[in-house]
C-alpha cells in the first residue's frame, strides 16, 4: 500500500457530485490512506445530486489541517454550500498554507476561491466557473489535471483517474 500512514479528508455537503466524492474516497483507501469524510456540520449525512448518501466522520469545526496530509474537494453544487461555513473555508486555507495537498475538481474551485488561495496559481476547473477562478486571481487552463505546488485541480468526472493519480503521486513525495 503506497499511502499507508497518510491521512486524507474528503469534504462533503448536500448536492455533491456522486463520483467526485466516492471515486477519490475509495481510490485513496485502496492505496492505503486513512480517509475521513468531513462535512460542514449541518448534518450527519449528505445527499448527492442523484440521491446517494455519504455519512460524515467529523465536521470541519472538529478537525484541523494538522489532522490531514491532503484535502479533497468534490464538485457538484456542494462547494457553493461548503463555502458558507467559516470552518470549512478555514480548513482549506490552513491546509494550503501548511503545504498540505488541496485537490479540487469540477465546481470545487469555488471553495479555494473563497479561501483566498488561488491568486497567482495555475489551475483548471469545470469551464462554467472559469471566470470565477480568473477573478480569484488564478491562471486558468483547460487541461485534464493541473498541479501547481500543493494545489491539484481537474475539470470533471471523466478526469477522475488522472486527478487521483496526481494526488497519490503528490502524497508519495
Amino acid at each position: 500500500m503506497t499511502l499507508e500512514g497518510k491521512r486524507v479528508a474528503v469534504l462533503a455537503e448536500n448536492l455533491y457530485q456522486d463520483l467526485e466524492v466516492w471515486y477519490p474516497l475509495l481510490r485513496m483507501r485502496e492505496a492505503g490512506a486513512e480517509v475521513k469524510v468531513v462535512g460542514t456540520g449541518s448534518a450527519k449525512t449528505y445527499t448527492s445530486k442523484h440521491g446517494y448518501e455519504v455519512e460524515v466522520d467529523a465536521s470541519a469545526d472538529e478537525v484541523s489541517a494538522a489532522d490531514f496530509d491532503a484535502i479533497i474537494i468534490p464538485g457538484g453544487y456542494a462547494p457553493d454550500l461548503m463555502r458558507r461555513y467559516p470552518a470549512m473555508v478555514n480548513l482549506v486555507r490552513e491546509a494550503f498554507q501548511k503545504g498540505k495537498i488541496v485537490a479540487a475538481i469540477c465546481h470545487a474551485g469555488w471553495l479555494p476561491a473563497s479561501a483566498g488561495i488561488l491568486k497567482g496559481r495555475k489551475m483548471t476547473s469545470f469551464f462554467a466557473i472559469k471566470d470565477d477562478m480568473i477573478n480569484a486571481g488564478a491562471e486558468w487552463v483547460d487541461e485534464e489535471v493541473v498541479r501547481d505546488g500543493n494545489l491539484i485541480t481537474s475539470r470533471m468526472p471523466s478526469d477522475l483517474p488522472a486527478f487521483c493519480q496526481e494526488i497519490i503521486k503528490a502524497l508519495e513525495e
